[in-house]
């Protein structure tokens, strides 16, 4: 069966090619890994990749992956030695782990022992490809609201510290649910072996030659929690807490710009526009982590990358080497702009949502100043693709008149219907401008300010009468 969700081994059509996606579990690439992904990409289409919304690397319009190629990409640590669970290595962690001194315990031992896990365990391979188990630390870039289906989110109980599980059972998009179990970190290991053993028997048990594989959420629809768990526990013991409320997860893109780690060193938060990057540009930043960090990068789950480990006294040379390669500031208007593969890329989309996010950035970026991320998602279409939770404008795009539109999206309520794409950029300034004007302070989020309206009040807001006055 092929599977939906692209890989290095298989082959995953779309509209513009092949798709191929290479799986960093924790987001973090070395040199000799850029330098290889940097060959690959060059030999495909306009030599140009994308990160995904789970800190992975994609390629469009690829050939036939030689063998050779494959197996070097498997020295490297880019693929699974075993290629028939290399699309199981969906693995998240906060782009600071391990350099943040405020998280509570580093992850990225976690990550490197489930990938390793992963490997050697090829009966494994009869899970979904989107099957996916997150780590998080404790840090202050946190990652415990991504809709992952398994997290385990580190929690200082007296002076110890453990993790506790999370698992999707809410709807698509929706941030993992505290489920009441508490983990030992050196435990944590026999845990997510028992949770996905019982996942694979369940997969075995209910999938048909040629059907989709279920998710793991469905298991716990059809089941129920309290009996996943229970069989759970029959492979690995449980320690049972009461659920803690979810805990608002801290701002998205907080991690761009300059932060510091420790005392004289930082890390650097750059804006990948629409997540896009050309060979040239990866070969640059891993030239820049190499001469002033300590020669990796990581990627995050925003499409963005950090350049961790660099002198504070050499951080103004970084940020001129970063502007000659046309990589941007926290302030511009690609800092959150999220879009999927649009007409160009997939035939389930209505519009071209990669031309119009190009557009409407550079548009924002002449004529108004952010200073503070706006997250806007322009999707083809319902399934939401390149970012399944809540965004703070949503385009979605539809076809009207047999023509292009969106209809247009703040928070959770419907704004705007069939905006033609002509009248997108200004409808977007004009949004933007009004929460610059009206917010109650300067360090009130976009969020925060939709918030504190009324449904009825953010239409009003937002009518199409207010842009004609605006005008």
């Amino acid at each position: 069966m092929m599977l939906t969700c692209p890989g290095l081994f298989y082959a995953t059509p779309a509209r513009d090619g092949t798709l191929s996606r290479i799986r960093i579990p924790g987001g973090i690439v070395t040199e000799a890994q850029c330098v290889a992904i940097a060959d690959l990409t060059e030999g495909f289409s306009d030599g140009t990749l994308q990160i995904t919304n789970r800190a992975n690397l994609q390629i469009r319009a690829v050939q036939a992956i030689e063998n050779d190629v494959l197996t070097r990409l498997q020295v490297l640590g880019l693929a699974s030695v075993t290629s028939s669970i290399d699309h199981l290595r969906n693995i998240m962690t906060s782009p600071t782990a391990g350099i943040d001194l405020m998280a509570l315990i580093d992850t990225c031992p976690l990550v490197r022992q489930w990938d390793e896990y992963l490997a050697n365990h090829p009966e494994l391979a009869a899970l979904s490809a989107k099957f996916s188990v997150c780590f998080d630390g404790g840090e202050r870039v946190s990652v415990r609201d991504r809709p992952n289906d398994i997290s385990l989110v580190a929690v200082k109980i007296n002076t110890n510290v453990y993790l506790r599980l999370h698992l999707s059972v809410s709807e698509r998009g929706e941030p993992p649910c505290d489920v009441g179990v508490i983990i030992k970190p050196e435990d944590s290991l026999a845990v997510l072996a028992a949770m996905a053993a019982v996942y694979c028997q369940y997969t075995l048990q209910h999938s048909q030659t040629g059907s989709r594989k279920p998710r793991l959420r469905e298991l716990l629809h059809d089941w129920g929690v309290e009996t996943y768990l229970q069989a759970v526990a029959q492979r690995s013991p449980l320690t049972r807490d009461s659920p803690l409320h979810p805990r608002e997860a801290s701002n998205s893109y907080g991690h761009l710009g300059v932060h510091e780690q420790q005392p004289g060193l930082s890390y650097l938060g750059v804006v990948v526009p629409l997540g896009r990057l050309d060979t040239q540009q990866l070969r640059g930043l891993s030239a820049l982590a190499t001469k002033y960090g300590n020669g990796t990068l990581r990627l995050t789950p925003w499409q963005n990358v950090l350049i961790p480990n660099v002198p504070n006294s050499q951080i103004a040379e970084v940020q001129q080497a970063l502007a000659a390669q046309r990589l941007h500031v926290v302030t511009h208007p690609y800092s959150a702009l999220v879009a999927c593969a649009g007409t160009r890329g997939c035939k389930s989309s209505a519009t071209d949502t990669q031309g119009h996010a190009q557009i409407l950035a550079a548009h924002l970026e002449q004529c108004i100043t952010l200073d503070r991320p706006i997250n806007i998602h322009l999707s083809g279409c319902e399934k939401s693709c390149a970012q399944h939770h809540k965004s703070d404008i949503t385009l979605l795009g539809v076809i009207h008149d047999g023509k292009e539109a969106y209809e247009i999206y703040v928070g959770d309520g419907l704004i705007g219907r069939e905006c033609a794409v002509e009248s997108l950029n200004e409808r977007i300034e004009f949004i933007i401008q009004i929460y610059q004007t009206r917010r109650n302070h300067l360090d009130e989020t976009f969020k925060e300010f939709i918030n504190r309206h009324t449904r009825d009040e953010l239409k009003q807001l937002f009518t199409n009468q207010n842009l004609k006055l605006h005008a």
